[in-house]
């Protein structure tokens, strides 16, 4: 009943705020370990007054903040994608206690690079942010990195 009480006033919220600028700017670099390992490291800069969720699967977060890469046979990832700063918080929109980032979120990856040559990594980023009132539409973003 939660999702879809959510989902109704997120759809509704969607018309109000068709035009307004994301309030997250996400950005990604490449800080080489060793030879032959490596960290993405992904920085997302939240507008005052908004958030958006960690990677953690609650029932209560539609959509959990989540990274894909595009395979490679150039690197491999080693374990999955770290996060720093999340922290509990009472979301009013969901009206439940969840893993939330405000101001500043960061993200790690570690990847075993399998060439010496300079290639790109391609990833995708899926989110939601949301105020205290309304969620905005989930957003898929595209990032990439480039390795030397």
């Amino acid at each position: 009943m939660k999702k879809i009480l959510f989902l109704l006033l997120s759809t509704f919220s969607f018309f109000n705020v068709f035009s307004q600028e994301n309030p997250i700017k996400w950005k990604a670099s490449y800080t080489s370990i060793s030879a032959t390992e490596g960290e993405i490291i992904v920085v997302a800069d939240i507008d005052k007054g908004w958030h958006t969720y960690s990677q953690q699967p609650n029932n209560a977060v539609p959509i959990p903040t989540f990274f894909s890469y595009k395979g490679s046979k150039d690197y491999e990832l080693i374990g999955s994608t770290e996060e720093n700063n999340a922290h509990e918080e009472f979301d009013a929109a969901l009206g439940e206690k969840l893993l939330v980032f405000v101001d500043k979120a960061e993200f790690k990856q570690k990847v075993r690079l399998n060439t010496k040559k300079a290639h790109t990594i391609f990833l995708k980023i899926e989110y939601i942010c949301c105020d205290n009132k309304m969620c905005l539409p989930p957003t898929t973003i595209d990032l990439s990195v480039k390795v030397q």
